[in-house]
């Protein structure tokens, strides 16, 4: 009889290295939203893959902030390292351009911990300098990695020998979840993240970051022509002025922006969707401790 294998795999690093399109080859399911823009996941995501034998936990973390700016921020932090305190396998992401000085509070984490760490190089398909494995020697120096994978997370290279080596690594347990489950957060969460990332691609310069979306009704009812989402999403931004930008002369950037969204959703629930968008202000929300809540950023 083959022994059953669970653990938690925590990705952690900077903003912008790969980190959610890593996860989603992992997991073979879009989980967490991917654009270029750094900043892009603000919350811890858990990926489920599960087998007869295994449940692995995949854990999709914010970026690592040195110097955070605000409230939201601070707390994007703390999700990031709480991954250092209940992982089996710890996957830390760089890429062929970034450069660390070895001063940085995450290294100093890595090297403290005891837990069995990756050094995962990603994005060697535009490495044209060929610097991979350089910058590995001088990662060597900085911390003591158990193993070191050159990777495309967007190309899938080298993907299922770095999932083997995990599955290996993994102790023997029970699973967390469910079997059926992909993660641990809702349907409404993935609605508003998808719309989130609607708006870092449709929209420039800080209005993005500004901006958070809730859904304030997710409901399937039943059509002639099938079962219809109705989602009802509020968009928050921080300053009055950035309201018309998002709505656009005359609704079209909305506009776009709902048709982008609920083809994403009807994408990922695999069900027609009604989608209604209402922007509304709350200056200063990413300092407020009772917004933030309310966006799940702090318990």
């Amino acid at each position: 009889m083959i022994n059953h294998k669970s653990g938690f795999v925590n990705i952690i690093g900077n903003p912008n290295v790969g980190k959610s399109t890593l996860m989603n080859a992992l997991v073979g399911e879009k989980m967490s939203i991917i654009t270029s823009k750094p900043q892009t996941t603000r919350h811890r995501i858990l990926g489920l893959l599960s087998d007869e034998n295994y449940q692995i936990v995949f854990s999709d973390t914010p970026g690592i902030i040195e110097k955070p700016l605000y409230g939201m921020q601070t707390s994007m932090n703390k999700f990031a390292w709480s991954s250092f305190e209940d992982a089996d396998v710890i996957l830390f992401v760089t890429d062929v351009f970034e450069k660390y000085s070895g001063t940085e509070n995450v290294i100093k984490s890595l090297i403290e911990t005891n837990k069995p760490k990756y050094l995962i190089v990603n994005k060697i398909d535009i490495d044209k300098n060929q610097v991979a494995e350089s910058l590995a020697e001088v990662w060597s120096g900085l911390v003591s990695f158990d193993k070191v994978f050159y990777i495309s997370a967007s190309a899938k290279t080298n993907i299922q020998i770095l999932f083997d080596s995990i599955l290996d690594d993994l102790p023997e347990g029970p699973p967390y979840y469910p079997k059926d489950e992909i993660s641990d957060k809702s349907e409404r969460f993935f609605a508003s993240d998808i719309i989130r990332e609607k708006i870092l691609l449709l929209y420039k310069q800080e209005v993005p970051y500004s901006c958070e979306v809730s859904i304030s009704r997710f409901k399937e009812e039943e059509k002639k022509d099938g079962p219809l989402l109705m989602i009802y999403a509020d968009i928050y931004v921080d300053r009055k002025s950035q309201k018309p930008i998002i709505i656009g002369k005359g609704g079209e950037a909305i506009k776009k922006l709902g048709i982008a969204a609920r083809e994403e959703i009807e994408a990922f629930f695999g069900k027609h969707t009604y989608l209604d968008l209402n922007v509304k202000i709350k200056e200063n929300w990413r300092n407020d401790d009772r917004m933030l809540k309310h966006f799940g950023y702090e318990e």
